[in-house]
This record gives structure tokens, sequence and C-alpha cells, in this order.
């Protein structure tokens, strides 16, 4: 896990630094493993074993229950490598990258997902 990548992401847009443990787990996407772009991430408050990372590729995610896998983020950079240099940025910030294209922002209606 290169730290340092991501504490020079949560520098760029202005934020504080908040690391995932690689123990944790991200909800990912199956599409991810196919190549479809764009590579879309979004972080609610982290939960128990999760560290809050919501993982998908394509336009909108799907609402099917079986949507997002769980994923160690350890092993994150297997799947979707473009988003490890994203995953310092703390809850309420989403990515929308492509190997050209970069689109980071924060949402903060995603601090009160779920409720």
């Amino acid at each position: 896990m290169n730290w340092a990548d991501q504490k020079s992401v949560c520098e760029r847009f202005g934020t504080e630094f908040y690391p995932c443990d690689p123990g944790l787990k991200v909800g990912i996407s199956r599409n991810v493993l196919t190549g479809l772009e764009p590579l879309n991430g979004m972080r609610i408050p982290p939960d128990g074993s999760v560290c809050g990372w919501y993982i998908w590729a394509g336009g909108e995610p799907s609402q099917a229950p079986d949507f997002y896998v769980p994923l160690h983020v350890i092993h994150l950079h297997e799947w979707a490598p473009l988003a490890v240099k994203y995953l310092g940025l703390p809850p309420g910030w989403r990515f929308l990258v492509t190997e050209t294209y970069e689109d980071v922002w924060y949402d903060e209606n995603l601090l009160n997902w779920g409720e």
C-alpha cells in the first residue's frame, strides 16, 4: 500500500489523510474486472470490518443486493489499481477516473448514507 501517493491526492484536494487499514474490506462490483470505464468510488463512514469505500465500473451503480462483493483493501490493487491512490480520502469523498481523466469531489450526502 503506497500511502505517499494517497497522501499526495489528499493534499491536492485540500483534505485530511484518512487511511484504510489493509485488513478492512471495500465493497466492489465484479464489473471492475472487465475493464469497463470509468472507475467510480465513494466513501461512506467506516463500519466494523468495512473501510467505507464502494467501487464500481461504468455509469450508475446497480441497486441489486449482490452488485458489490467484499474485498480486502490489500487486494484492491489486483482488481482496480487506478483506485488505490484515492483510498486515503476521508468519508464523503468520491472519484470518477480513467487512465486519462480524473474527477474528485466532496459529497456531504455520503456522510448520512443509509440513515
